[in-house]
C-alpha cells in the first residue's frame, strides 16, 4: 500500500472501530462479535505501529491506554463548575417549585417544565470538543479549576473520541462518570484476595481510578460515563431537553431513565417510581436532579456563587434496617486472606431481603463494638453490599459477649497471623488449607493467566475432591480416562479439558508468572517482572534491592515475592512445570539486538512515536534495562514531552546523559 491507502485504510478502521463502539457501549446494540472487534482493533494497532507518522490524533487505539502520566495539570473552567444545592423532602421540592416561579414572575398556578435526571453517583467531568474532536477532560476540582485528566478519560468507551452529525464546532458537555456495579464488585474482590483495603464504594473506586498514573490500568477498571449538561457561548437550542436530544445524535450517552416532566407533581411522581426502582439498576444512584427545561429561564434564575438557582437534587435516604445479629463466617481466600461476614436475620432493604453483610476485616468489627446477637443498624444506601453501620447497643442484653476475631484458620485450623502494614489476618498454611488450594488452581486456570476455559471452578473442585489434583502442576498429569468417570463427565468433555491444558503451555513466561499467584503481583505487574528479570531463573536469585528497581515493585511486593521462592513447595512446583513445557523464559526473539547492552535507562515525560510500554520493551528488546530513579548508574535519560523536574534536575546534578525521543530512535534504529 502506498501513502495515500494507509491512511485511507486508518481512518477506515478507526470509523468502524469508532462506530462498534458507539453501537456497544452506548446504544447497547452490539452488530459484531468480540472476536471481529479484536481483529479491526489489531489491524489498526500494526499499521500504527508500522507507520507511527501517520497516527490519527484521536485514535481509538487510545482506549486501550498505556500513556504514563506524572502530573495532572490544573486547568481553569471557562465556565465554573458549581455543585447542585440538596433537598430531602417533598416540602422542600414544592418550596423549590414555588420560589422559580416567583423568581420568573409566573402565576403559582402555572406548571413550569422541568427535566428529571438520575442523580449518578460518581465523579463529574467536563469535557471540551472543537471539530468534532474531543480536546480536554477536566474534572470539578474547586470548582473553579481542575486536573486535566483528558488521556485517562480516553480509555472510557462511552465517551466520543469524534462526534457524529450536525455537531457544534466548539463546545462543553457535563457528565458523570462512574463505575458499574458489577465491576466494582468484581474489583474489591480481587482487592480483598490480595489482602488490600477494598473501596468504601463506586464513587470512590470511580475518582480513584480516574488519578491512576497508567492510562492501561484505567482502561481496565471498565469505568462509563452519562453526559447530561451542554455548554456554549451560542446555544442555537431553547430548551435543556432538546439539547439531550443533540447529544444523543451526536454519539454521546445520555441516560435513558431521564424524562420530561410538565409541572412539580409530574416530579414527584417520578421521585417515587425510582425510589425503588433504582436498585435494579446496573449502577449506583442516590437521588434525582430537577432542571428548569427553558434555557432563558435558566438564564434568568441564575447562580448563587455555589449552586444554580434553576436546579436541585432530591436526595433519597439511605435505605436503612434493624436486625440482629446471628452468627459471624469467615471466608478464606486464595492468598489465604481471611474475610468476616456477618450473618442476619433476614431483613426486607430496598426491595430485597437480606441476610448477609460484608464486615472487611477485623478492624471494622473492632470499630463497630460489635456483641454477638446485638441489633445492628443494616444500610444500602451509598454501598452495593449491605454494610452494617452501627449498633443499637439499647438492645444488647447485659451477658452478651464482645466479638473477637478468629485466631485459626476456619478451614484448617492453621494459627491466622497478621503483618504490620495490613489490614487483614490470613492463614499461612497455603499448601494444606482446601480454600487456598482450590482457589490457586481457579486464578491458575483463569483467562489472564493460563486460559484453560474448559476448566472452571466446579469442575476444578471436582478433580480435588476425587485426589486427582492438589496443585497446577498436577493438571499436566490428568489423563482422560480419569476424568470420564467424573459425574458431569464424558468422553468429549474430558479430553476439551486435556487439550486446554496441553495448549495453556504456549502461554507466554508473564501469564504463567501471574498465574503462580504471588501475593500482591497481579496481571501487570508480572509482564513488568517478566520483561525486566527474563526468567524464572534470574528472578529467583535477584535481591529484594534487585527487585525494587523495577518500576512499581515496593518492599512489600519485593519482600512477597522472596518469600515465595524461599518455599521448597514453590521450587519444586516450579521445576514439575517446567518439564511439562510451560515458558519459564522470555520469548527467545524478543531480544533484537545488543545496542543497549549494560546500559540503565530511565524514561520521563510524554512521546509521540511510542506509549510509555512500548518504549520499555524497546529497551529490553535491545538488551538495555529500564528503572524509575535517576542515580549514578544511569547510563542516560529518555526524555519526552513535560519530563518530571525533579528527574531533569538530578540528571543534570549527577551529569548524566539526556536524549530526546529523536535521539533515541537514532540510537536503536
Amino acid at each position: 500500500m502506498n501513502k495515500e491507502e494507509i491512511i485511507k485504510r486508518m481512518q477506515e478502521l478507526a470509523e468502524q472501530i469508532e462506530e462498534h463502539n458507539y453501537r456497544y457501549y452506548v446504544l447497547d446494540k452490539p452488530t459484531i462479535s468480540d472476536y471481529e472487534f479484536d481483529k479491526l482493533l489489531e489491524e489498526l494497532q500494526h499499521l500504527e505501529k508500522q507507520y507511527p507518522d501517520l497516527v490519527l490524533p484521536n485514535s481509538p487505539t487510545q482506549r486501550v491506554g498505556g500513556t504514563i502520566t506524572k502530573i495532572f495539570p490544573t486547568v481553569k473552567h471557562q465556565y465554573p463548575m458549581l455543585s447542585l444545592s440538596n433537598t430531602y423532602s417533598i416540602e422542600e421540592l414544592n418550596e423549590f417549585d414555588r420560589r422559580e416561579k416567583e423568581l420568573l414572575e409566573l402565576p403559582l398556578h402555572h406548571k413550569v417544565e422541568y427535566v428529571c435526571e438520575l442523580k449518578i453517583d460518581g465523579l463529574s467531568i467536563s469535557l471540551i470538543y472543537e471539530n468534532g474532536l474531543l480536546v480536554r477532560a477536566v474534572t470539578r476540582g474547586d470548582g473553579i479549576q481542575g486536573d486535566d485528566v483528558t488521556t485517562n478519560a480516553k480509555t472510557i468507551r462511552s465517551i466520543p473520541l469524534k462526534l457524529k452529525g450536525n455537531y457544534l464546532k466548539k463546545f462543553e458537555v457535563r457528565g458523570e462518570i462512574f463505575m458499574p456495579i458489577k465491576v466494582f464488585e468484581k474489583l474489591n474482590k480481587e482487592r480483598e484476595e490480595v489482602g488490600d483495603e477494598p473501596f468504601a464504594n463506586p464513587r470512590n473506586a470511580a475518582s480513584g481510578t480516574m488519578k491512576l498514573q497508567d492510562s492501561s490500568e484505567v482502561a481496565k477498571r471498565h469505568l462509563d460515563a452519562f453526559l447530561y449538561y451542554l455548554l456554549s457561548d451560542e446555544l442555537p437550542y431553547s430548551t435543556h431537553w432538546e439539547s439531550l436530544k443533540h447529544l444523543k445524535e451526536w454519539g454521546f450517552k445520555v441516560n435513558e431513565n431521564t424524562e420530561l416532566c410538565h409541572g412539580i407533581d409530574e416530579v414527584k411522581r417520578y421521585i417515587e417510581k425510582w425510589e425503588d426502582k433504582r436498585w435494579h439498576l446496573p449502577y449506583e444512584t442516590d437521588g434525582v436532579v430537577v432542571k428548569v427545561n427553558d434555557l432563558k429561564y435558566q438564564k434568568t434564575l441564575g447562580n448563587t456563587a455555589k449552586s444554580p438557582r434553576w436546579a436541585v437534587a432530591f436526595k433519597y435516604k439511605p435505605e436503612q434496617a434493624t436486625t440482629q445479629l446471628l452468627s459471624i463466617s469467615y471466608q478464606v481466600g486464595r492468598t489465604g486472606v481471611v474475610t468476616p461476614v456477618a450473618n442476619l436475620e433476614p431483613v426486607l432493604l430496598a426491595g430485597t431481603k437480606v441476610k448477609r453483610a460484608s464486615l472487611h476485616n477485623a478492624d471494622i468489627i473492632e470499630k463497630l463494638d460489635l456483641h454477638e446477637h446485638d441489633y445492628v443498624i443494616v444500610e444500602k444506601g451509598g454501598e452495593i453490599i449491605p454494610k452494617i453501620v452501627g449498633v443499637d447497643k439499647s438492645k444488647r442484653t447485659l451477658f452478651s459477649h464482645k466479638i473477637k476475631f478468629i485466631t485459626h484458620c476456619p478451614e484448617c485450623g492453621t494459627k491466622l497471623v497478621r503483618n504490620e502494614d495490613e489490614a487483614a489476618y490470613y492463614c499461612p498454611n497455603e499448601f494444606g488449607c482446601r480454600p487456598q488450594i482450590i482457589g490457586k488452581i481457579v486464578h491458575f486456570v483463569s483467562r489472564k493467566a493460563m486460559d484453560i476455559q474448559s476448566l472452571g471452578e466446579e469442575t476444578i473442585e471436582l478433580l480435588y475432591n476425587h485426589h486427582l489434583i492438589k496443585n497446577v502442576a498436577d493438571l499436566y498429569e490428568l489423563k482422560v480416562e480419569q476424568i470420564v468417570p467424573l459425574e458431569r463427565m464424558g468422553e468429549k468433555s474430558a479430553q476439551n479439558i486435556i487439550n486446554g491444558i496441553e495448549e495453556s503451555k504456549k502461554r507466554p513466561f508473564e501469564r504463567v508468572l501471574f498465574g503462580l499467584g504471588i501475593r500482591h503481583v497481579g496481571e501487570t505487574l508480572a509482564k513488568k517482572i517478566a520483561r525486566n528479570a527474563g526468567s524464572i531463573e534470574c528472578l529467583q536469585q535477584m535481591s529484594e534491592e534487585e527487585l525494587m528497581q523495577i518500576e512499581d515493585v515496593g518492599e512489600t511486593i519485593a519482600h512477597s515475592i522472596k518469600d515465595f521462592f524461599s518455599k521448597k513447595q514453590n521450587i519444586e512446583l516450579i521445576e514439575r512445570l517446567k518439564k511439562h513445557g510451560l515458558q519459564f523464559e522470555i520469548e527467545k526473539n524478543f531480544h533484537q539486538s545488543d545496542k543497549l547492552k549494560g546500559l540503565t535507562i530511565v524514561i520521563s515525560g510524554t512521546f509521540k512515536r511510542w506509549s510509555r510500554d512500548e518504549l520499555k520493551e524497546l529497551i529490553e528488546r535491545n538488551g538495555g534495562k529500564n528503572t524509575s530513579s535517576v542515580s549514578k548508574k544511569t547510563s542516560f535519560l529518555l526524555a519526552g514531552e513535560d519530563p518530571g523536574p525533579e528527574k531533569m534536575k538530578k540528571a543534570r546534578e549527577l551529569g548524566v546523559k539526556i536524549l530526546n525521543e529523536e535521539e533515541f530512535a537514532k540510537v536503536v534504529s
